[in-house]
């Protein structure tokens, strides 16, 4: 077990988190989330002692290995094989398989173990880091972003490896749904404290916007009352008759808890301009082909597809195989060596790529730069864009040349959301975004009234986007008229030899054998029961609500009525307001705490059924449900 105790850390003046506690017990697996910048990467700078704290301890017991995966590349052996077998010990050196093992999954070939690290491109080169640290019988393994670079096959394989990884583990990752396949536990770096929960990101977040929630109501109830009372002392001070009462409110007063109002937390809030498009098709893609030169390899030959209205198109595949070269050709930047596309006339489509971080002018402002791509634009609405993607005020202002890449991406998206369009073209959007910003990426492709063709690794995107898939595989790219799940259920992901996998889900243990009727029947039982048992729990929280909701509004107007019948010297009705006002706050804080404890047998229940759904579809998408 690692202790964390009362750990603080600031850089440059920002304070990233104070007095932080928590524990990683025995073969937890834990997520760490929070917004960028606010610590995550310092905090396994702490852990594995490349940096140190400002206050409070780490304790470490001796013997205890920890593993991270670095993102620089340092290699020192002659072929990947070898250099994969590095962190190996001693007594394990002859067990290579274990690195042939993660190596192939991770993508490599045979072909490509015997091959010298320097010659992969940097994505490859991380995925060698990677499997150095997952053969290095590590007690603790810290994963920053591992995802980064693996496509969607790789990604899949890493699932079923780490929930099968005896040890301890804490990931950071901007992928939600590859985050609740792991992990165990969830700790989160917010309002710059630590909080760790057992369970999924969902029930974390929910839970610290329920805890908030409640907090600002009691805070505004509080405050209200506060001021009611202060009027009423102002009042009836100086008055011999109503001293004694003006005193004991006074006391009461004194004794109220003074809660600051929380923090405004900066959102990352887009929503793409949709251009109206009457017309029933926007693309027409027939035969294209493409190859770099005559000694590169076909890419993609004869595809072809059709982009009507309002159409939701993923790209997705093993990495090399042409989905990022494929938008370039779509989106003009490439010419196909055959083949047509055939576009409206009218088209508008927005492009967003990493790579095209490259054409932002240097000298221009965010602000400057988003208004480029709109110039007879209004810059009060370039300024809303830079404000929805965190450039505020001042920042609206910084220069690109001293940008991070992952703001200069941000940048890119200003620019599409700055000009009205019928068709997005979106490479792995999410790369450089936080959880909370993805989510916001993902709501607003969701809501865009135009159509989308989107290049990703995001499975929890591809549930919740993809209508229709061009899939890159060996033998070529497979046009799919259906969802993901479809996808899943129907094709499977295929390996190297081209044979179907045996575990396409999430899980690391097999579906169960039954047939699909049985099945089926089972997985909407469940879903029955678990309506029958959620829903009174639903109900009963709405109706705590609403009766909180006129408690409080009865205190406010009881107030008031003390007030009127204190300066009518009305002592019948001052007694009888009096005991009311002694009475509400009570059964208000009773019907809170009846409330949280409701919303936590909910949500003990809630998950309990999204783990056996898990465990019977063998599809983690289960766990982002309602």
């Amino acid at each position: 077990m690692i202790e964390l105790r009362d750990i603080s850390k600031s850089f440059g003046g920002q304070e990233l988190f104070q007095q932080g506690s928590f524990a990683i017990g025995a073969n937890e697996k834990i997520g760490l989330v929070g917004r960028n910048g606010h610590g995550k990467t310092t905090l396994f700078g702490l852990i594995n002692k490349t940096l140190e704290t400002d206050a409070g301890s780490i304790v470490i017991p001796k013997n205890y290995k920890i593993g991270s995966l670095h993102q620089n590349i340092l290699f020192s052996k002659d072929t990947v094989l070898a250099e994969a077998c590095v962190e190996m010990t001693a007594s394990e050196q002859g067990d290579s398989w274990k690195a042939e093992k993660v190596l192939h999954g991770l993508g490599f070939s045979v072909a490509d173990m015997q091959r010298s690290p320097l010659e992969f491109s940097g994505g490859f080169q991380v995925r060698i880091n990677l499997a150095k640290i997952l053969v290095s019988q590590a007690n603790l393994l810290l994963l920053d972003e591992p995802n980064n670079y693996l496509d969607v096959v790789a990604i899949r394989w890493l699932i079923r490896f780490l929930r099968q990884w005896r040890g301890e583990l804490m990931l950071i990752t901007h992928d939600r749904c590859f985050m609740d396949a792991v992990v165990t536990h969830i700790v989160g770096i917010h309002r710059k404290g630590m909080r760790k929960m057992s369970g999924t990101t969902q029930r974390f977040y929910e839970q610290i916007s329920q805890e908030e929630d409640i907090y600002e109501k009691t805070r505004k109830r509080d405050e209200r009352k506060r001021k009611q009372t202060e009027e009423f002392i102002s009042k009836f001070r100086a008055k011999a008759r109503q001293a004694g009462l003006a005193q004991s409110r006074l006391k009461s007063i004194a004794k109220l808890e003074q809660k600051n109002k929380l923090e405004e937390i900066k959102i990352f809030d887009i929503s793409f301009n949709a251009a109206p498009f009457n017309a029933a098709t926007m693309m027409n893609v027939n035969n294209i082909s493409f190859s770099y030169n005559e000694k590169s390899p076909i890419l993609f030959d004869k595809t072809s597809f059709r982009v009507g209205r309002r159409e939701r198109l993923c790209v997705i595949g093993k990495n090399g195989k042409g989905k990022s070269t494929l938008l370039r050709v779509l989106a003009g930047e490439l010419s196909s060596l055959s083949g047509a596309i055939k576009s409206h006339p009218r088209l508008a489509v927005g492009y967003y790529a990493q790579s095209n971080t490259a054409q932002l002018s240097r000298e221009h402002s965010v602000l400057a730069e988003v208004l480029s791509a709109d110039p007879a634009g209004l810059p009060q609405r370039a300024r809303t864009i830079c404000g929805s993607l965190l450039f505020s005020q001042d920042l609206a202002l910084k220069p690109i040349s001293v940008l991070s890449g992952g703001e200069k991406s941000r940048v890119l998206l200003g620019k599409i959301l700055m000009q009205p369009c019928h068709l997005l073209l979106l490479d792995e959007p999410t790369n450089h975004l936080d959880m909370e910003s993805s989510d916001a990426l993902c709501r607003a492709i969701e809501e865009f009234d135009g159509s989308v063709i989107m290049v990703t690794h995001n499975e929890l995107f591809l549930e919740r986007i993809a209508q229709k898939l061009l899939v890159f595989e060996e033998a070529g790219v497979r046009y799919f008229d259906g969802t993901y799940s479809e996808f899943l259920n129907k094709v499977g992901w295929q390996d190297e030899e081209g044979n179907l996998k045996a575990d396409t889900q999430y899980i690391a243990s097999e579906t169960p054998k039954t047939d699909r009727r049985t099945h089926r029947r089972m997985v909407a039982e469940l879903r029955h029961e678990q309506a029958r048992v959620l829903k009174p729990l639903e109900v009963s929280i709405d109706k705590m609500e609403i009766i909180i909701s006129g408690l409080e509004t009865e205190l406010r107007i009881v107030n008031e009525d003390l007030v009127e019948a204190s300066y009518q010297a009305d002592k019948g009705a001052i007694a009888e307001l009096s005991r009311k006002i002694k009475e509400l706050p009570e059964q208000i804080d009773e019907y809170y705490t009846k409330l949280d404890d409701v919303f936590k047998e909910y949500e003990s229940k809630r998950e309990e059924f999204i783990r056996r759904l898990v465990e019977l579809t063998g599809d983690a998408s289960e766990r982002t449900m309602k």
